[in-house]
């Protein structure tokens, strides 16, 4: 008996220390424990409020393609980075091209855009006829494009921003309708055009403005173009190129004025060929009088020129205001509203701004919707006022304006 005892005291004392020794397990999928996960920076703990330093979230952050011309015409420079300053500021992410005036880089540039999944497109074409095949693209995806400064000749376009073109070569006949003061004074007086790109859809209305305001005066014979050059096809500056307008210049001059006939006034559609005008004028011209002679855009050089007297205006077109609406236009475009001139009343610009759905055609037929702002005349005596006061430039050390990007 005592036998039996002893072997039952023996065997509770066992089970006894068995259960002292084991956890038992509450949860069956915690026999295995991760190890515990090592504590996140501070710097990278969310505040107690729930809110972070950190930038929003992108999923939803668009992104914009800048396709500019060139880099070797000071207005483009502004332009893109006006663009770029503005779309930024706005919460968006930018891609700026220059395409170094040559249409298939511009294509290419373009196409690059498209594979990295821009959510719109703003394009001031080198050329309005040549980006037919990157527009089908554009239009296959989905991505909507503002043709910008210059109308690009696609259906896919979807709107245009500008300034009143037309009324930009007015302005020009106009300054020099009243210098040479065709209504009263007797005549006749001497006078060239130089036109702009022919591939640029713009030149030529900046060219008809000027003709059609200046025509009659021809037609009367109070006007004289001496080397008969009076249609656009005869006048027109590739891409622009000062030094094409310059040869071209050169060559009227030697053939039509070194006799010393005189010249009063020459028309050039922008500030670029005024520059190689000048230049001719300064070095060719055999008279000695002051000769009228416009522009567009108010490169840094003209403005220098006018404060000189080499230059009479140029036609300013405030490409700051440009970039505001083609902003604006954006945002409504992307947030998928409806567009058209309430646009204007609900953006509140400070500024002259036209809605046309007639002027400019894509296509024989297809007008595309255009914001068209208004450009303004500057010279001598209303340079500060036009372009200091509004930020646009500054007075330099030397006395000559400096562009600003304010």
């Amino acid at each position: 008996m005592k036998k039996v005892l002893a072997l039952i005291l023996a065997l509770c004392m066992c089970l006894c220390l068995a259960a002292c020794g084991e956890k038992p397990a509450e949860n069956p999928s915690d026999s295995n424990p991760a190890p515990a996960a090592t504590p996140a920076p501070a710097e990278n703990k969310a505040p107690s409020d729930g809110k972070t330093d950190e930038p929003a979230p992108t999923d939803e952050q668009k992104t914009v393609g800048i396709a500019m011309p060139t880099q070797a015409l000071e207005r483009w420079n502004r332009d893109g980075a006006y663009l770029d300053e503005q779309f930024k500021a706005a919460g968006y992410e930018t891609i700026v091209t220059y395409s170094d005036n040559k249409s298939e880089q511009q294509v290419n540039d373009i196409q690059n855009m498209l594979a990295q999944g821009v959510d719109l497109l703003v394009i001031a074409a080198i050329d309005g006829n040549a980006l037919n095949t990157v527009m089908n693209d554009a239009g296959a995806a989905d991505v909507p494009v503002i043709a910008y400064d210059r109308l690009i000749m696609n259906d896919n376009t979807s709107y245009y921003v500008s300034f009143d073109n037309y009324t930009v070569g007015v302005l020009q006949g106009t300054y020099v309708k009243e210098a040479l003061d065709l209504d009263n004074a007797a005549g006749p007086f001497n006078i060239e055009f130089t036109g702009g790109d022919p591939a640029d859809n713009n030149a030529p209305f900046f060219f008809n403005g000027a003709m059609d305001t200046l025509k009659p005066y021809i037609d009367s014979g109070k006007l004289i173009v001496v080397s008969g050059q009076t249609e656009f096809s005869a006048v027109g500056t590739e891409q622009w190129q000062t030094d094409v307008a310059l040869d071209r210049a050169q060559n009227v001059l030697a053939s039509y004025y070194a006799d010393g006939t005189v010249l009063d006034a020459w028309v050039c559609s922008n500030d670029s060929t005024s520059l190689g005008v000048t230049q001719a004028i300064e070095s060719d011209y055999a008279g000695d009088n002051s000769v009228i002679i416009t522009g567009q855009d108010g490169d840094v050089a003209n403005l220098r020129n006018i404060k000189d007297g080499k230059q009479s205006m140029t036609v300013y077109k405030a490409v700051a205001n440009e970039a505001v609406v083609t902003l604006d236009l954006a945002k409504a475009i992307l947030n998928g509203e409806t567009v058209d001139e309430g646009l204007i009343a609900a953006s509140g610009w400070d500024f002259d701004c036209a809605y046309d759905v007639e002027s400019y055609e894509t296509s024989a037929g297809n007008a595309c919707p255009s914001f068209l702002l208004v450009p303004d005349v500057v010279t001598a005596d209303n340079m500060e006022e036009k372009l200091v006061t509004p930020g646009y430039y500054v007075v330099g050390t030397d006395g000559y304006l400096e562009a600003t990007n304010g």
